[in-house]
């Protein structure tokens, strides 16, 4: 079994939901670089305050700062981890080449058509963060939380124009990672379209005959 797992996928291929799905139920760490980025802010770390300056300003924060962030993480993730959202570049790939070798990275296609009408159609609580999809994975009751009862949103990067632009930047900057990984031999490319248990199934099944 696979226990060190990159997630590869553009934006609104449901990376987030497949993780969490994933590390479940083999007890993996989600490892989500956001989440890192924001706890070491919130705890004030010595790499949060670094980070901090560059968030306030609204500029990325730098690769060295995001890597190191992800190696301390991975330290402490002795049963195996599924990263989301991590590596984003090419460069950030090798970098983590250099920490601990890597299982296996699965990409989800979808294609761009449908992420804009996944995209549209997300909505996030204000409250606990949980996210939905009016389609695929819809609230229980219109505009409330499931889990806290909280108020759901759309996000103001959840509009078309925002989406395809999202996209152009995805091409350009990540779609060389599937290259990467393709040339290790550890690529598995996954068709994600459908609902969440379909694209999960489907995972398991290139996961088992690999």
């Amino acid at each position: 079994m696979f226990t060190r797992i990159v997630l590869l996928g553009p934006p609104g291929s449901g990376k987030g939901t497949q993780t969490e799905r994933l590390c479940t139920e083999f007890g993996f760490a989600h490892i989500s670089t956001g989440d890192l980025l924001r706890e070491a802010v919130r705890t004030g770390t010595p790499l949060g305050i670094k980070a901090k300056r560059f968030m306030d300003a609204g500029d990325l924060v730098p690769d060295e700062l995001v890597i190191e962030l992800v190696k301390l993480k991975l330290a402490k993730c002795p049963r195996g981890f599924v990263l989301d959202g991590f590596p984003r570049t090419l460069e950030q790939a090798k970098a983590l080449q250099k920490i601990c070798m890597i299982d296996a990275a699965i990409n989800l296609e979808v294609n761009e058509e449908e992420i804009v009408g996944r995209m549209i159609n997300r909505r996030s609580c204000r409250n606990c963060g949980a996210v939905y999809n009016l389609e695929f994975n819809p609230p229980k009751k219109g505009g409330v939380c499931d889990k806290c009862g909280g108020e759901l949103y759309q996000r103001s990067d959840d509009v078309e124009e925002t989406v395809r632009a999202r996209m152009k930047v995805y091409k350009e900057r990540t779609l060389p990672l599937i290259s990467f990984y393709g040339s290790r031999g550890i690529l598995l490319n996954i068709e994600a379209r459908g609902g969440i248990d379909e694209v999960y199934r489907k995972i398991m099944e290139k996961i088992r005959s690999s």
